[in-house]
């Protein structure tokens, strides 16, 4: 708490979910895997702030289906804003949208939410203290960190305040209020991902006539809908995995509509920075408080709008046309996505800009394959941006073979961002010029670790115990690999040098790493569905990435074991390995070398890093040549593929097996055994080499 504080609230009745949220939120950590978090519903918290005479950021409470009841130490100037909900002040009705004045002793009431909306807002003149962690109050859940150490209030809890508000109290008007439905309808930009690449035209002809029902299963993470399955424009996602709707991992937008397989998603301000599914309309800045309010049970329809001119999203007034329910528009961009292309200074390699709503340009590189040169360039890329900062850059998020640029689009248009990323690409040096920095990370890894074993089990009992990676991962790995033994796998494994290329996949500095050596990069499946329980710091193989897993949550990837941890939860609070600057242990393009230790070690190992002491992690500086790494591949390319061809056939029998055993048919049928989260719930087969 800061040293400014000068009162206190007492929780009496906490509600289901009431969380600290602050606004922007947790601005400028994408890349490495933390969300903004922040009020799903921004308008309605902007408002409530405005209407104390608060600054815009300071920090309030989001309330979910359920308020809080709230007893006053000292005179506060409160307002309620959001969705419709019974407000009383020592039981007495008080209305919403407007300044209430508190006496010391008074307790505010803030009832059930009914059938519009799914949260309200509650802003105090001066704002609620909270420590700041990574630049924000906001609360992070499942990273435990933010607001009130990191969870939702409960009864018994003791809120700090800060002093005066900046200006005068006012009340929001009617016009500035946004309108609430059970029929919903929202603004979107086409892309990243459209017809006909990915999707045909029937498809997205279908998306823009459908009333998408909004399932129960949905939270802070993302809004799963219930809709048309798509027929889909190819067969398969190639390389990057068996299903269509699989690429390889590439940065998402807060408000994309996800499809993890057939299952739309529109990801939340809690959801995954990093993922391999594709994205075919983004919801504009400006519309997605919208879904803070969507409840199960609704209906979306999704309209599109010109990118260039979606409303502002600095706008909180009329400009903003949140008071009206249907979304104006004279029609979408023809462009099915895609704002222009380029090729590479060598002329060697295709540059496309996708739009990812009116505030992301998606800059990818090449074909859809995984190759180290093609995440060369994305490097070169997001140094030259970062080394020039372009007025409104938000944020740069790295994926495979793409690259994320994130601006405040008052400040840097999409249509600017285009012409200064394309001259940029001029100027880039040759992609086999690329030597980075490589630091070789030692780490522990417990094999088959008892915990990723529980998590096998708890699969099986709660969501599936047909799977063919079922009852034990390493052996599916054994399978699908061509490998004679497990021991197989484990030497496999331990030999490898994982190169570390994207961070965030799991969240907070999860690593997503292929094998430099070809030949140990072994390749599997997703769960289908995901896991609902993932330990944290189990170590996995999605296709031909490894991931350490940041924290405790769903997932996907086929277990080997279990680490130390990747996030210091202590930091700013030191721990050995990790930098004093932040709490993520990894950097972009080390390499992860294990070692092993026994479950019992690994527990004591944890126990010294959660306490900031020991030395399991063990780093080496060094660094990465793509030159010297193609002159290896040259040097072993007959060996090599003889192995990738060993594995082909490999993955062919198993998918023969699965064919046989009616896996294919249930999928085609829409078979679905449980539903895993809205995060990560994968149904793909990536076969990398």
């Amino acid at each position: 708490m800061s040293a400014t504080t000068t009162g206190a609230v007492t929780v009496l009745r906490s509600g289901p979910l009431t969380t600290i949220q602050d606004w922007p939120g947790r601005v400028g950590f994408w890349k490495v895997g933390v969300p903004p978090s922040g009020p799903m519903d921004d308008l309605s918290f902007r408002l409530a702030n405005i209407a104390v005479g608060n600054p815009g950021t300071a920090a309030g409470l989001e309330i979910t289906l359920m308020g809080p009841a709230l007893r006053f130490d000292r005179s506060a100037v409160v307002a309620v804003t959001g969705a419709p909900v019974p407000v009383t002040i020592n039981g007495t009705v008080a209305p919403q949208w407007v300044p209430l004045t508190l006496e010391p002793g008074d307790v505010l009431d803030i009832g059930s939410i009914g059938t519009l909306g799914m949260r309200a807002y509650l802003a105090v003149g001066g704002g609620f203290d909270a420590a700041d962690h990574l630049g924000s109050r906001s609360t992070f859940t499942m990273g435990k960190f933010g607001g009130l150490d990191g969870r939702a209030l409960v009864a018994g809890d003791d809120l700090a305040l800060l002093g005066a508000p900046a200006g005068a109290p006012r009340r929001i008007l009617s016009d500035e209020q946004p309108a609430f439905t059970n029929s919903w309808q929202l603004a979107v930009t086409v892309g990243p991902h459209g017809a006909p690449e990915f999707f045909t035209e029937d498809d997205i002809a279908d998306l823009f006539a459908t009333d998408y029902e909004v399932h129960f299963n949905s939270d802070r993470t993302g809004i799963r809908l219930i809709g048309p399955k798509p027929r889909w424009a190819r067969d398969d996602g190639g390389e990057a995995g068996l299903h269509p709707s699989n690429i390889h991992d590439t940065a998402y937008s807060v408000g994309a509509l996800d499809f993890t397989g057939d299952t739309p998603i529109l990801l939340g301000p809690d959801g995954p920075s990093l993922g391999g599914f594709v994205c075919p309309v983004t919801v504009t800045t400006a519309q997605r408080w919208k879904l803070g309010q969507l409840k199960p049970g609704d209906t979306i329809r999704f309209v599109a709008v010109r990118g260039d001119r979606a409303a502002s999203p600095a706008e909180v007034g009329l400009g903003r046309r949140a008071c009206f329910v249907d979304v104006l528009s004279s029609g979408g961009d023809a462009d099915n996505g895609i704002l222009g292309t380029t090729t590479t200074a060598d002329g060697s390699t295709t540059v496309t800009y996708r739009r990812s709503g009116d505030d992301n340009v998606l800059v990818e590189y090449g074909e859809m394959h995984l190759d180290l040169a093609l995440r060369a360039r994305v490097h070169a890329l997001a140094e030259r941006i970062a080394a020039e900062k372009p007025r409104g850059l938000v944020d740069l998020t790295p994926g495979i073979r793409s690259l994320q640029v994130k601006a405040d689009p008052d400040v840097w248009s999409q249509a600017h961002m285009l012409e200064w990323l394309t001259e940029c690409e001029s100027q880039l040096p040759a992609a086999e010029d690329l030597v980075v920095p490589s630091r070789t990370v030692h780490l522990p890894l417990s094999w088959d670790d008892p915990a990723t074993r529980e998590a096998i089990e708890r699969y099986m009992l709660g969501v599936r115990s047909d799977a063919p990676w079922c009852p034990w991962n390493i052996e599916f790995i054994r399978r699908m690999n061509g490998l004679d033994s497990v021991d197989d796998v484990y030497r496999t494994v331990f030999d490898a040098s994982y190169l570390v290329l994207g961070l965030g996949d799991v969240y907070l500095g999860a690593p997503v790493a292929v094998p430099l050596d070809p030949r140990h990069r072994l390749v599997t499946t997703k769960y289908n569905p995901a896991r609902t329980w993932t330990p944290e710091n189990a170590v996995g193989i999605g296709g031909a990435y490894l991931c350490i897993y940041g924290m405790e949550g769903p997932g996907g990837y086929q277990f080997v074991g279990r680490t130390t941890q990747v996030w210091n939860h202590r930091h700013p609070l030191p721990a050995p390995g990790f930098d004093p600057e932040h709490p993520w242990l990894l950097r972009f393009f080390d390499r992860i070398h294990w070692y092993p230790v026994s479950s019992e070690e690994l527990l004591d190992m944890r126990a010294d890093v959660a306490a900031g002491r020991g030395d399991s992690t063990k780093i080496v500086d060094g660094e990465f040549s793509l030159a010297a790494h193609q002159r290896f591949l040259d040097e072993h390319a007959g060996d090599i593929a003889a192995r990738r061809e060993t594995m082909e056939i490999a993955r062919a029998e198993e998918r023969e097996r699965w064919s046989l055993q009616g896996e294919f048919a249930a999928r085609a049928a829409g078979v679905s055994v449980a539903d895993g989260g809205a995060s990560e719930n994968a149904d793909d087969e990536e076969r990398v080499a």
